[in-house]
């Protein structure tokens, strides 16, 4: 069985969020489109408590971007954000949430980031999100949302260590960049670890599209 990984798609990482990435919003029609196309659809979604140690305002006077040691992991500060039970937690609106099977939660560990969703940041736990897979007999998983560089990629890594064939749909993604090239580096390296990268539509095909 084929199933695909919504990754994030969550209001603080679109247009207008607290950790927004440029373009995030035009992932949700892409999902909304490769939804109708599989028996399986499960999402992630960042669930972080207030007093989170990624967030840059919980250890002043360091700044957003910095690097400190968590919990014995390096851990680039980030602004609040997805925080439990808020507006920016919630998955985009426009997405066709009668279509996701399941929901799986992740960051909850204030002592621990999470940016796959199968494990913490530090493989210390588990989010459920592989045995589920291998209960309902999936084969192949397709993943594909927010960011390129973090959470789709250690998403999409940590599919393949599992034993899932993984393809990442890259239209249906976009990347934070906080360094030039980071995207394409993570494009990269999870291509050299055996996924499958599905090419986005060409600039000519998409303009087409667009007339």
């Amino acid at each position: 069985m084929k199933a695909l990984l919504l990754i994030d798609i969550q209001n603080d990482f679109i247009p207008g969020g607290a950790l927004a990435v440029t373009e995030g919003d035009q992932v949700v029609a892409v999902a909304n489109k490769k939804m109708n196309e599989f028996d399986l659809v499960v999402a992630t979604q960042d669930w972080h408590p207030q007093n989170h140690g990624s967030f840059a305002a919980n250890h002043p006077p360091k700044n957003i971007g910095e690097i400190i040691d968590l919990d014995g992991l390096p851990q680039i500060l980030w602004p609040v954000h997805c925080v439990q039970q808020s507006e920016g937690a919630k998955l985009v609106a426009e997405l066709k949430k009668d279509k996701i099977d399941t929901i799986f939660v992740k960051g909850t560990d204030p002592k621990i980031d999470s940016y796959s969703g199968f494990f913490d940041n530090g493989h210390r736990k588990a989010t459920g999100l592989g045995d589920f897979l291998k209960e309902k007999g999936v084969t192949d998983v397709y993943v594909m949302g927010l960011a390129t560089d973090y959470c789709v990629k250690f998403s999409a890594l940590d599919a393949v260590k599992l034993g899932f064939k993984t393809h990442l749909i890259l239209e249906g993604c976009r990347g934070v960049n906080l360094q030039a090239g980071d995207v394409d580096k993570a494009i990269k390296e999870m291509e050299e670890a055996g996924v499958t990268i599905i090419p986005a539509l060409s600039e000519s095909y998409t303009t087409q599209e667009k007339i």
